[in-house]
C-alpha cells in the first residue's frame, strides 16, 4: 500500500471510491434488465420506477435477500461507517456474527428505500463521506466497531471488505461483472487480521490445534494459530505450520466470506494446501462464520 501523509493508505482510500463506484455502476438503470433493452428515449418515470421495482426485488444468489434489500444494507452500512469514523458510538449488534445479522434485520426493518438507483447514489455518497470523516482522524485513533476497536486504516479495510462481498452478491444477481480484483483484496488483509478470531466458530475451533500459513497468490500472507479453543492471526506466518493454503486472491475472499464452497475451489486449482497436515485446507475457511 502506498502511504500518504494522510490517514488512510492512498490505494485504500482510491479502492473504497472505486468499489463504491462500481456497484453504483452494477445498480444503476443499466444492470440486469428483464427486458434485455437499453433505456429508451421516451421511457416514462413510471416505467423506469417498474424497472428499479423489477431490479429490487430480484434475489440474491446465497442470500435471503433481495436485490433492493441488499443494496439497501450497504447504504445503511456505508452510513454507519462514516459515523464510526466521525467518532460517534453507534451500538449494532453484539459483535458476534449472530447478533450483526439480527441488527442487520432491525435496521433494514427501519429503512424503506428498495429503489437500486436512489440506493447507488446513498452508497457512492456515504463512501465519500467515510472518506472525509476518516480523513479529519488521528491515525492513533481507536474506534468502536460493531466488531471491536480498531485503528481508522483498519476501519477502512472493514468497510472495503464489506463493500466488495455486498457489491460481489449484487453483480451477481444482476448478472454485471463483480468488482473484486487482486489489488482490492490485499487491501482487505488488515481488517481480516483483525477480525478472523472475533468471527471464529467455537464449536469448529474445539478441540482443534494447528497452525497455519495462508498466502494470497503473487500477494501478501498471513498466519492463524488454532489451540485450546482460541484463534490468534498474525501478519507473519508462524514458524513451522502444520498446514499452507495458497489461495488465488478473488477465491480467498470469497471463501472467507462465505461466498462459495471450499471443495469446487479446490477442484478449480485457485487454492492449494500442502505441508505436514495438508488435509487441513479445505477445513480452514469453516473454522470462521462470516458476519
Amino acid at each position: 500500500m502506498r502511504l500518504t501523509s494522510g490517514v488512510l493508505p492512498e490505494d485504500l482510500a482510491e479502492a473504497i471510491r472505486g468499489t463504491a463506484r462500481d456497484i453504483a455502476e452494477v445498480l444503476g438503470d443499466g444492470g440486469g434488465r428483464a427486458d434485455g433493452g437499453g433505456a429508451g428515449v421516451g421511457r416514462s418515470a413510471g416505467g423506469r420506477a417498474g424497472v428499479a421495482g423489477h431490479r429490487g426485488g430480484l434475489p440474491v444468489p446465497r442470500s435471503t435477500w433481495t436485490v433492493g434489500e441488499a443494496a439497501a444494507h450497504l447504504a445503511h452500512a456505508n452510513a454507519l461507517m462514516a459515523d464510526l469514523a466521525a467518532g460517534h458510538e453507534r451500538p449494532y449488534g453484539d459483535g458476534t456474527p449472530g447478533g450483526l445479522a439480527e441488527a442487520n434485520e432491525l435496521a433494514l426493518a427501519a429503512f424503506a428505500e428498495r429503489d437500486p438507483a436512489l440506493l447507488a447514489e446513498m452508497i457512492t455518497e456515504q463512501a465519500e463521506g467515510f472518506l472525509a470523516a476518516v480523513e479529519r482522524r488521528d491515525p492513533a485513533d481507536v474506534l468502536a466497531t460493531p466488531l471491536g476497536a480498531m485503528g481508522p486504516a483498519v476501519l477502512g479495510s472493514y468497510l472495503l471488505t464489506h463493500m466488495l462481498g455486498h457489491g460481489y452478491d449484487l453483480a451477481l444477481a444482476l448478472g454485471r461483472p463483480h468488482m473484486l480484483d487482486a489489488r482490492r483484496v490485499a487491501l482487505t488483509l488488515p481488517f481480516m487480521v483483525t477480525a478472523m478470531p472475533r468471527v471464529a466458530d467455537p464449536a469448529a475451533v474445539a478441540g482443534l490445534t494447528a497452525r497455519f500459513e495462508v498466502r494470497l497468490r503473487g500477494g501478501p500472507g498471513f498466519g492463524v494459530t488454532v489451540a485450546d479453543g482460541e484463534v490468534r492471526v498474525a501478519h507473519e506466518p508462524p514458524a513451522r505450520p502444520d498446514c499452507t493454503i495458497l489461495t488465488e486472491p478473488v477465491a480467498f475472499l470469497l471463501l472467507a466470506l462465505g461466498r462459495v464452497d471450499p471443495w469446487p475451489v479446490i477442484a478449480r486449482g485457485k487454492a492449494l494446501g500442502w505441508g505436514r497436515r495438508p488435509w487441513l485446507a479445505p477445513r480452514f475457511p469453516r473454522l470462521f462464520r462470516a458476519p
